[in-house]
């Protein structure tokens, strides 16, 4: 048996990164905390957000430069003012970018550090009790991923596959000789590190004083260009030269001719099994830290997975491999016994995935969205769920938002969901699917913050496989205060989510 359930109620699913800010995305400010507030005023018990992590090129979280790091973008500097580490002349004429619906990643790049070296400076950290238990209790990634950034910065930002061949491979003289040179430098990308810890703590410790429960989100794999491969290379597919020899990604599907190439490095189980899976635990124990529930994105590759010759340009030339399967989740149950955990089963849903979730009684997920094209046998149907172990979604950060799905129907589906979800007309569908929604048996029913307020395409978080208008999307304050969360708490109180 796997570990806690759910409980029965409903959730929001909103980045931090699209929280309002007056400094071009989100934080873990006041703002998180008025977001927390508006989900308790729904009677809402969850909050799903994306992966945590520091982004790297394409600005995606789920390509993060560490499996363990925090993103400083969401360290919140209204805070960092009110502890003395900043003053409000430090921001004025500072530019986050000029759209308040928008994040501008070049402009945020450009101008943030800037910012937090002034707090660093004028920061004596390093004297804190609470700094040294910091370290102590990060020790297995912490000063890894602070040297990598320093030396990824020395080098203009790019891959470490691209530094000089000495620190590239890591040869004991020269990490000693980076790290000497850049201490500086390390010194402030481990302050950063604690900085989002000690905010992080601070807003969790609010949140579940609510009575609402974090659900975290995690990549299965990591991105090539990262301290943990970095670090780990004999833990990944790679050869004697550290150079990827077979990348994940999924095979052609209706959705793509050519399957997904995703590109990152393919875990060498038999070695991570032979320690007992160490890595995997430390990760999983940072995780069980971070949320109260955590949803592991892609579970199916841990039974099996697509594995591609780094050397073909698309997905087509893979094969399907065995994953570590139950090994893995019983570790997983053993470390984080207290954590609640969903798997992301959404795919090629074969007998041995199946098998695995109901071994470990693990909630899967479904999607409304995917059952908009009609009939009555679509297993994404609240009708057709024959179980309530299950998280329902409209839809996710990679789908369409609801306004979006609708106005790209078919006329003929469009008539076919008005009748099934018992809608009187067009403006009334998508309050129908909202309300069909949490009227569902599945455990938990999660609106995308994009589809309570309404909005198109335009505000969607992720279009797949695609590069550049992804997760740019953010809420104003004017929108979530709008919300008619009196409507939301009596539809918790109506369907037993409250």
């Amino acid at each position: 048996m796997g570990n806690k359930k759910l409980e029965r109620g409903s959730g929001l699913l909103m980045p931090i990164s699209s929280l309002p800010s007056p400094y071009g995305i989100g934080t873990l400010g006041a703002a998180a905390r008025e977001f927390a507030d508006l989900a308790a005023r729904m009677k809402a018990k969850y909050w799903q957000v994306l992966p945590i992590g520091p982004t790297s090129y394409g600005d995606s979280p789920y390509q993060s430069f560490s499996a363990f790091a925090g993103n400083p973008y969401f360290i919140d500097l209204d805070t960092l003012i009110d502890e003395g580490l900043l003053k409000k002349e430090d921001l004025e004429g500072v530019n986050f970018g000029t759209n308040p619906t928008d994040i501008d990643y070049a402009a945020i790049y450009g101008a943030r550090f800037e910012v937090l070296k002034k707090a660093f400076k004028n920061s004596n950290h390093k004297e804190s009790q609470e700094y040294k238990a910091f370290q102590e209790a990060n020790e297995f990634w912490l000063n890894d991923y602070a040297l990598y950034m320093a030396v990824k910065l020395s080098f203009d930002g790019k891959s470490w596959q691209e530094w000089d061949d000495d620190i590239r491979l890591r040869k004991p003289e020269a990490v000693a000789e980076y790290s000497e040179r850049l201490a500086e430098d390390v010194d402030f990308w481990k302050f950063l590190q604690f900085m989002f810890d000690e905010q992080w703590k601070a807003l969790k410790k609010y949140v579940n004083s609510l009575d609402i429960e974090i659900i975290g989100d995690i990549p299965l794999y990591v991105a090539l260009d990262s301290s943990d491969v970095w670090v780990h290379p004999d833990l990944f597919e790679l050869d004697e030269d550290l150079r990827e020899i077979n990348i994940a990604g999924v095979p052609p599907d209706m959705f793509s001719a050519t399957g997904q190439r995703w590109g990152n490095p393919i875990y060498r189980w038999d070695r991570m099994e032979s320690d007992g899976f160490r890595w995997w635990g430390e990760r999983m124990k940072s995780c069980g830290y971070h949320y109260d529930v955590v949803r592991i994105d892609h579970f199916i590759g841990i039974v099996n997975y697509w594995s591609i010759p780094a050397t073909c340009p698309t997905a087509i030339d893979g094969q399907w491999i065995k994953g570590p399967g139950k090994k893995l989740t019983d570790m997983i149950n053993r470390i984080i016994p207290d954590t609640k955990l969903i798997a992301e089963d959404l795919g090629v849903l074969t007998e041995p995935v199946k098998e695995l979730i109901r071994e470990n009684d693990y909630p899967g997920m479904k999607i409304l969205e995917f059952a908009f094209d009609g009939g009555s046998d679509n297993p994404y149907l609240p009708h057709n769920y024959n179980t309530d172990n299950v998280i329902v979604y409209i839809g996710t950060h990679d789908n369409e938002t609801l306004a979006g799905s609708l106005k790209n129907c078919k006329v003929q589906d469009y008539k076919w969901l008005e009748k099934y979800y018992g809608a009187k007309n067009e403006a009334d569908l998508p309050a129908a699917i909202i309300r069909g929604c949490y009227a569902s048996v599945g455990r938990v029913a999660i609106l995308q913050v994009q589809d309570v307020l309404g909005l198109d395409n335009r505000a969607r978080t992720n279009f797949p496989s695609t590069i550049g208008e992804n997760w740019r999307w953010r809420a104003t304050k004017e929108q979530l205060d709008s919300i008619d969360t009196d409507y939301y708490k009596e539809l918790a109180e109506m369907y037993g989510r409250a």
